[in-house]
């Protein structure tokens, strides 16, 4: 790891202030630090967040507030969490490990880097890492790489459990920088890789995430969250998906359905969900909304079988949260 300057902060505006080019900053350090030792980031200077008052959750007539700072773990267990929108918190507790829960920040786990083997590898190509040099995961080793929204410059699959929820829900990211706060769509917020994967959102140079809202939806207390892996401790999905249903009288009222391990981004499926909406909560329904998953998908060598097996994934979440007559 190379030699950088340290700042511990105690106010956004001194934060903003000290994040010169060059600059990282340092909530959990989950995945920042393992990035610096490997050389893949090599920041000038780190400003540890820690001390700045981006805390807290709680809810009003807007929704669920989540400050950035808050850490996996106590999100995951908060009564309102668990009550209100179930697939947040069991997308959190299906992250990671118990002990990287207790440090990764909300925020952060929203900016994560992608776990691609060849973004982490200095020996080999990446145009994610360094523009402009190649995709070796295109021809390489990429079982675990994404089938939607690539590009032939990216194929990297996005690596957050708890995006997927909530860009189902359509949470709204809120950003403070040098030139005041904004807050963007989560929907809006992750990029496609296109010719440009190494803009990965739509985070400006200097700018901090400060908190996420969750719009209402009384209907999202019937909702989970369903993560295929290889193992069942610690590991990434190869495919998971989100889904809240709202159901009355054996018939599907609305729906809510996004994916995760398959996409470039968090990846919504509006053509799953109205394939749901107004129709009979049966196996048949489920099978045929499952079909429209994967319209568009590009599968490569090694993960061909990701579509097949999110349209699994999909029956089988939608099975146990729906009335099935």
């Amino acid at each position: 790891m190379r030699a950088y300057d340290f700042t511990r902060p105690g106010a956004v505006d001194v934060a903003l202030r000290d994040a010169r080019d060059g600059s990282a900053y340092l909530a959990g350090g989950t995945t920042l630090v393992d990035l610096m030792k490997l050389e893949v980031m090599t920041p000038s200077r780190v400003v540890d967040i820690n001390r700045l008052p981006l805390r807290g959750i709680s809810v009003d007539r807007d929704g669920l507030h989540i400050g950035a700072l808050e850490r996996m773990s106590d999100v995951a267990r908060h009564d309102d969490v668990r009550s209100r929108y179930p697939m947040i918190s069991q997308a959190l507790e299906l992250s990671a490990s118990p002990q990287l829960r207790n440090m990764a920040s909300m925020g952060g786990n929203l900016l994560q880097r992608t776990r691609c083997s060849y973004f982490r590898d200095l020996s080999t190509p990446c145009n994610k890492r360094t523009p402009g040099s190649g995709c070796a995961a295109v021809a390489g080793h990429n079982r675990m790489h994404a089938v939607l929204g690539t590009s032939d410059a990216c194929v990297a699959a996005h690596a957050s459990d708890v995006a997927v929820p909530l860009v189902a829900l359509d949470a709204q990211v809120h950003l403070t920088g040098r030139d005041g706060p904004r807050t963007v769509p989560i929907g809006e917020f992750y990029q496609l890789p296109e010719q440009t994967p190494h803009i990965e959102n739509q985070l400006r140079a200097g700018e901090l995430v400060t908190g996420l809202t969750v719009p209402p939806l009384p209907w999202a207390s019937r909702s989970a969250y369903l993560k295929i892996r290889d193992r069942q401790s610690y590991e990434f999905a190869l495919t998971s998906v989100a889904i809240a249903l709202d159901v009355g009288g054996g018939v599907i009222r609305d729906a809510r359905v996004a994916a995760g391990g398959v996409g470039s981004r968090p990846w919504r499926l509006p053509a799953v969900e109205q394939a749901l909406v107004g129709r009979p909560a049966t196996a048949e329904t489920y099978e045929a909304a499952a079909a429209r998953a994967t319209d568009g998908a590009r599968p490569l060598t090694h993960n061909a079988f990701k579509p097949a097996l999110l349209r699994r994934t999909l029956v089988r979440a939608l099975t146990g949260l729906g009335e099935i007559r």
